[in-house]
């Protein structure tokens, strides 16, 4: 069955285009939530109109896409997690995360547009690609950092192990120079 699309569908494709999908969900999902139209002749002649009009709101969209685009472009974004004990973050960075942090700085993109090409598990600067529309890219960094609490923890253990360990050396030194010293008594009296 050919239908018009009249929004854009992941997929499937953008406003306007003519595509061929089955039936169902035709008829029980996209011509009743108004996401397509249907492309048959007795539509041939709105076909024209509604073409025009679609061709208006691709442009208006794409507009918008380049827009958000300016504003992605060059953005340091910095995202604070707790790390483990080897040094990995708690899970994963997911773009639902990047997606709520633009937010914060009022730049609303879908969490679907942002690409995130490897597996972000680890401290460190990553670049991020947003694909807003079709030929509309923007690509800005996303930076993550240890949370201040947890390094200040974790400074605060590492110079208790640090003075741990050389108290320990310390000992370890005064002891053997006891034992060396004991046994040196010892062989002084049996002579």
């Amino acid at each position: 069955m050919k239908i018009i699309l009249t929004e854009r569908i992941k997929n499937l494709g953008s406003i306007g285009e003519v595509v061929n999908v089955s039936e169902g969900y035709a008829r029980n999902f996209l011509i009743p939530k108004k996401l397509g139209k249907l492309a048959d002749d007795s539509n041939a002649k709105q076909m024209a109109d509604y073409q025009k009009m679609l061709a208006k709101r691709v442009q208006e969209e794409k507009a918008a896409a380049q827009a958000t685009a300016k504003e992605l472009a060059g953005l340091n974004i910095t995202l604070v997690k707790k790390i483990g004990g080897n040094g990995r973050l708690f899970g994963t960075v997911t773009n639902t995360e990047i997606a709520n942090e633009l937010e914060k700085q009022n730049i609303v993109i879908e969490r679907r547009v942002i690409s995130i090409p490897t597996a972000i598990k680890t401290l460190g600067e990553y670049e991020i690609t947003a694909k807003l529309i079709a030929g509309v890219e923007a690509t800005f960094k996303v930076k993550v950092v240890i949370d201040p609490k947890q390094a200040e923890e974790l400074k605060k253990k590492q110079e208790a192990s640090e003075k741990k360990a050389a108290a320990k050396k310390e000992k370890d030194a005064n002891g053997e120079t006891e034992e060396v010293s004991a046994e040196a008594t010892t062989e002084e009296t049996a002579e």
